[in-house]
């Protein structure tokens, strides 16, 4: 019996394990989609973002990078 119970936590946890993983390799995958700061798609990408969905940061690297260059 003692076996048993054993195994199926055992299965449970590789089972939360490979969960994270794949959570974790989608969101790693979704992030390098982002152009690079101060690349023209990263400009053409901010001028098109609605002004209330930008940070303070990314509006100062716009600023820097696509407006005052």
């Amino acid at each position: 019996m003692f076996l048993l119970k054993s195994s199926a936590r055992s299965t449970s946890t590789m089972s939360k394990a490979s969960t994270i993983a794949l959570v974790l390799t989608l969101a790693a995958g979704l992030s390098a989609c982002t152009p690079e700061v101060g690349s023209e798609a990263w400009c053409k990408q901010m001028k098109e973002k609605p002004s209330g969905d930008k940070t303070a940061n990314e509006v100062a690297d716009y600023l820097k990078h696509c407006v005052f260059k």
